[in-house]
């Protein structure tokens, strides 16, 4: 690690937080009963869908309302796809989409994966990708965000089973979050170069003589979203290192620092919005820990000489003045750095955009994205999703320190009985089952192997890769799997549908049991949920439960890798 490297670091991070910090007090002051009031827009919208904000729900009603919502935006958007020729907007005359693509295409933006087993320059028109992907980018989004509001007032009501009002949470993030930032990313990326039109794509000659297609397109608007929604799906098949989307390093660090402000805001934010600012900072203090100490294994491992180039002698030391290390699949405007920070960021967040290429990372520095959604993509985590995805490791530790101790878990007042650790055990497990189920199934099965790009290790890492990113509903890709067959795009579809309302429906069971009890005052035997000992609990449930449960296909895969290129 060299000195530049740290200074970018805490440059990066510390933006993030400053940034993060008004966005915090505004997602209090959002989630308060007393911001009810909505604009005229708003209040026409709801009622139009027949609901009003002070109509609350109870779990089970808050849960259908999301199923239903989400239902319906995946059918319009299938529909949308498989219609695509005979709609506006659509100058380069692309064709109908496939169904068994389209309908990947449509689990995949709805659950806020944004998996994208096609090209977008050369398959979607620009109604397609603003009126289809665009709009669910918002709802996905606002989504997960709605689920948080309504796990944390679980936490923070008593005696009460209702939840909250879906559509009323949903309306509200998207108009008073989700919009108005977008508005000001996107007028940046604008000011960076990013396209912002409706053009035929532009014919152009090269230096050398070779025709070239230059994709035109509403750029700069979708990948507003893209970076602030945790959605991730770009508008180029090669995301955000086309100088399209991503043109210069002031774009490059303005989306970065974007992946991460709205899931780092919730989790200050947290604290206000449960009356202890403390607990919103030791979540945090528990993420930077895992992020940190990731992104400098993930660094040093991309950094360092390729085992082969080095015994031919080659120069391949990083430093500021020599990019050295693995420049394999990555924008020289960009470097190993950057590259690292972005994936980290992507990953450690349900974002999955990326500005390098993942499969041409070094297997140590690989596996640490992969881990990162392993682990339930909990380090930040995508907006909502990250939050109430690293509660369930909260009760789990509470629950293990209660065993510890012989007393009954708490958690901001709330003992943790077994019906709330039984729905989080579920949706822990049901993660695993996913990624190595599904995963195993791909392998085994004629179809699925067919997919695999690289032979040994490296395929089964691709593999494990693409139903954890599925699974995670991150959707980046190692890009050595063919996913766009019948087989996978079904498989993986299944994958995203479980990932997202496996884990939706059981916090939401346990945020309506939890409103329904009575707060109980702590006691000398109550663990603090805000000190430093807490923390370091919480840390360790997070390694342990990914070191156990994926260290038997990780050692498979890439540290089987690793080891294979000191042996030639």
């Amino acid at each position: 690690m060299t000195g530049s490297s740290l200074g970018l670091f805490l440059l990066y991070m510390g933006v993030s937080v400053a940034l993060a910090l008004p966005c915090a007090w505004f997602l209090a002051r959002l989630f308060a009963p007393a911001s009810c009031a909505f604009c005229a827009f708003g209040r026409l919208t709801l009622r139009l869908a027949g609901a009003q904000a002070a109509q609350e729900q109870p779990w089970m009603t808050y849960a259908a309302s999301v199923l239903i919502f989400n239902a319906l935006g995946g059918v319009l958007l299938f529909a949308l796809l498989v219609f695509q020729s005979y709609l506006p907007l659509n100058p380069q005359n692309f064709p109908d989409v496939p169904a068994l693509l389209a309908l990947n295409i449509a689990v995949s933006f709805v659950t806020n994966t944004n998996w994208q087993a096609y090209g977008g320059e050369s398959t979607l028109s620009y109604f397609s990708q603003m009126v289809g992907l665009g709009v669910q980018n918002y709802l996905s989004a606002a989504t997960g965000l709605a689920v948080a509001f309504a796990v944390i007032r679980g936490l923070t009501r008593k005696e009460t089973p209702l939840l909250g009002n879906f559509y009323a949470d949903t309306l509200r993030v998207t108009l008073y979050v989700l919009l108005p930032l977008s508005l000001l990313l996107g007028v940046f990326l604008i000011a960076q170069g990013v396209p912002q039109n409706f053009a035929p794509y532009v014919q152009a000659t090269g230096l050398e003589g070779s025709a070239q297609t230059l994709p035109q397109g509403p750029v700069a608007s979708q990948m507003a979203i893209m970076i602030l929604g945790s959605n991730g799906g770009g508008f180029f098949n090669v995301n955000a290192a086309h100088p399209y989307q991503n043109p210069t390093p002031l774009s490059n660090a303005a989306q970065m620092i974007g992946i991460l402000l709205l899931p780092i805001a919730l989790v200050i934010g947290f604290g206000r919005m449960v009356g202890d600012r403390r607990q919103g900072w030791a979540l945090f203090a528990s993420m930077v820990l895992l992020f940190t100490a990731l992104f400098f294994l993930c660094l040093a491992a991309e950094s360092a000489p390729h085992p082969a180039l080095a015994a031919l002698h080659v120069d391949q030391t990083f430093s500021p003045t020599n990019p050295g290390g693995n420049m394999e699949g990555k924008e020289a405007r960009f470097g190993i750095f950057d590259s690292v920070f972005w994936s980290m960021a992507s990953t450690a967040t349900s974002n999955g955009s990326v500005n390098a290429m993942l499969d041409s990372y070094m297997p140590l520095a690989g596996v640490i994205p992969l881990f990162n959604m392993l682990v339930g993509e909990v380090i930040f985590g995508g907006i909502g999703c990250g939050l109430y995805g690293i509660l369930i490791y909260v009760l789990i530790a509470v629950f293990i320190a209660g065993l510890m101790v012989g007393r009954t878990p708490e958690y901001l007042g709330k003992k943790i009985e077994s019906h709330e650790v039984k729905w989080a055990v579920f949706a822990m497990l049901l993660y695993p089952l996913c990624v190595l189920g599904g995963g195993v199934i791909s392998l085994l099965s004629a179809a699925g192997a067919k997919s695999i790009a690289a032979a040994g290790a490296h395929g089964l890492t691709q593999t494990l890769y693409a139903y954890a990113s599925a699974a995670a509903n991150n959707g980046s890709s190692f890009a050595g799997l063919n996913a766009n067959t019948d087989f996978q795009n079904i498989a993986l579809a299944v994958v995203m549908l479980i990932g997202r309302y496996g884990v939706i429906i059981p916090v939401l069971a346990i945020a309506g049991s939890l409103a329904a009890k009575k707060t109980v005052p702590p006691s000398s035997g109550t663990l603090p949920t805000h000190s430093a000992l807490f923390v370091v609990l919480l840390t360790g449930v997070i390694l342990l439960f990914g070191g156990l449960t994926y260290f038997p296909v990780l050692a498979l895969g890439p540290i089987a890798e690793h080891l294979s290129l000191f042996a030639g």
